[in-house]
């Protein structure tokens, strides 16, 4: 990226950041409201799980960090179809910005919160449920990695639906159906059979893979689920980009 790609880039981003931080409901809810489920659903993993108290609890703490971290993807989408709302995105198209700088600055800060989010959740659980941690740098990885390819979906949504209603139907429907199949809500061991062969459709399972895999110690897991996402995550920017450098999101929302 030349140098002044970078201050354009830059500037988008303390911009984002800026409109991020004075709604910070979204932020805050996005924060607190998984450490409530943790708590809430704990005991119920832990009864329910064949591996007893650790099993449950590590069930407990990734299930709702991968589903609200889901659900937090709706706020760099919303964020993009606001923009178009305003009608700013053919402003911003107008000037020399090219289609990945208006990406990376519309969600870098958006990264750096589900970044934030995961590592609150995570340091909840080990702090006061006693989740062990096998191998923190696999955990590490595996936060970013499914950060990314969170933010990528997110953006990609953005740029391809027309409207907030839109988004939020296919965010509640896709989100939910995600989760369920993942293994986010119910163990996966206690789904039916035909929807553990539907399972690894679902990015949520491959989130619960990476992640279950880096607190058990299990690399070769931790890697297989990180190359599938990562792989989500190239073809839905790759089709953001594609997408915004066709100028099809031009909002007709008045």
């Amino acid at each position: 990226m030349s140098h002044d790609a970078t201050l354009r880039t830059g500037d988008l981003v303390r911009h984002n950041t800026l409109l991020m931080l004075r709604e910070p409901g979204p932020l805050l809810s996005r924060l607190l409201m998984p450490l409530v489920a943790i708590v809430v659903f704990e005991p119920l993993y832990r009864a329910a799980t064949a591996g007893g108290r650790a099993s449950g609890d590590s069930q407990a703490v990734i299930g709702m960090l991968v589903l609200f971290s889901l659900l937090a993807l709706s706020i760099v989408g919303t964020a993009i179809l606001t923009e178009r709302s305003w009608h700013t995105w053919d402003r911003l198209r107008a000037t020399s910005l090219r289609p990945v700088e208006l990406l990376v600055g519309k969600a870098a800060p958006v990264l750096v919160m589900l970044v934030v989010q995961q590592v609150v959740i995570l340091g909840f659980g080990m702090a006061v449920l006693g989740v062990r941690v096998a191998d923190l740098s696999l955990l590490a990885a595996a936060v970013v990695v499914w950060s990314v390819t969170l933010l990528c979906v997110g953006t990609a949504l953005g740029t391809m639906l027309r409207s907030q209603a839109a988004f939020s139907a296919v965010q509640d429907i896709g989100g939910f159906a995600c989760t369920s199949l993942g293994g986010a809500l119910v163990p996966l061991a206690a789904l039916p059979g035909w929807a553990r062969h539907l399972a690894p459709a679902s990015p949520a399972y491959w989130a619960m893979s990476a992640l279950r895999g880096a607190v058990d110690g299990a690399t070769g897991q931790v890697w297989r689920a990180l190359i599938v996402l990562l792989a989500i995550a190239a073809v839905a920017v790759v089709l953001a980009a594609w997408r915004l450098g066709r100028g099809w999101t031009r909002s007709t929302l008045l």
